[in-house]
């Protein structure tokens, strides 16, 4: 009965199969994989953002480049305060303002942008503090670049004189006059009326959408594998009734075994309307016969 799972029709169903599943499977641990890196990558950032608070400021070239491992370190630089920036659109405890970002050109030559506080409201560089004079040293929380539409940072360009929309080396470039550092600073201690602004985790490392996307994929992998089994065994079982009914005789489409509306078997035989109207007319004749010609 089940000799039809030799035929080429169902080797090339089996092998099919037999290569789905396995990748199904693996696809949707991957994806698994991956959530379960970005759960983990959550926990080490805010462990690594509760004992940076702890720790001892240091010098901004033993943390340079920022990666996952630097990004909310605490770091101090050493310059002079130059050109200042603001940045619109920020939100701080569900209000919204700006930063008040200002370029400190440090001893080594480069500009490190740092963010000295957060001021509510639209942005208005006549209600931004000016920068001290003179040679400052600064202490805050180092922070990678940030890329436009992510993570809540704005996109929004045709921004008026002084304010970018993101605080990175690629939207400063064309703005300041300074070589700059790939990375920012963020205050421990805002300026003088200012906010302070809380550092944020790196790239890749919050339970953000993202990785919610990535368990999505795990559930949709593992249910596309187990509908190719239910497909298998379905496609199985109607072969196997298919060989069962051969076997008892019975074939679909077998002359006899069903009859359609208006086939000879339903209708009257091809005489019997003809001798019908013929007798229902007979009558009608005998009586003209029986009528005199005038």
């Amino acid at each position: 009965m089940y000799r039809f799972l030799l035929t080429p029709r169902w080797w090339g169903i089996n092998v099919f199969v037999l290569l789905a599943i396995p990748f199904c499977v693996f696809m949707g641990s991957w994806q698994l994989s991956r959530f379960e890196a970005r759960v983990d990558d959550h926990r080490s950032a805010k462990e690594q953002a509760e004992s940076a608070r702890t720790q001892a400021a240091r010098p901004l070239a033993e943390l340079l480049p920022v990666d996952k491992s630097t990004s909310g370190r605490r770091t101090t630089a050493t310059g002079l305060y130059g050109k200042q920036l603001l940045v619109p659109d920020r939100q701080l405890d569900g209000r919204d303002g700006y930063y008040v970002l200002t370029l400190l050109r440090t001893d080594g030559g480069k500009a490190l942008p740092v963010v000295r506080g957060w001021l509510p409201g639209d942005a208005d560089s006549a209600k931004a503090p000016k920068p001290p004079a003179g040679q400052v040293t600064v202490t805050g929380t180092l922070q990678a670049s940030e890329t436009p539409g992510d993570n809540g940072v704005s996109a929004r360009g045709g921004l008026p004189a002084g304010q970018t929309s993101a605080i990175s080396a690629a939207s400063l470039v064309n703005l300041v006059p300074y070589d700059l550092y790939d990375a920012w600073v963020t205050l421990d201690t805002a300026d003088s009326g200012m906010t302070a602004v809380p550092a944020t985790a790196a790239a890749d490392t919050g339970l953000d959408l993202k990785a919610f996307q990535n368990l999505g994929y795990t559930g949709e992998w593992f249910v596309f594998a187990g509908f190719v089994v239910f497909m298998w065994f379905r496609l199985l079982r109607r072969e196997v009734e298919f060989a069962r009914d051969a076997e008892l005789g019975i074939l679909p489409g077998e002359p006899g075994e069903s009859e359609e509306p208006g086939e000879p078997g339903e209708s009257e035989e091809p005489g019997e309307s003809g001798a019908g109207s013929a007798g229902r007319h007979e009558p009608r004749a005998q009586e003209d016969a029986s009528t005199p010609v005038r």
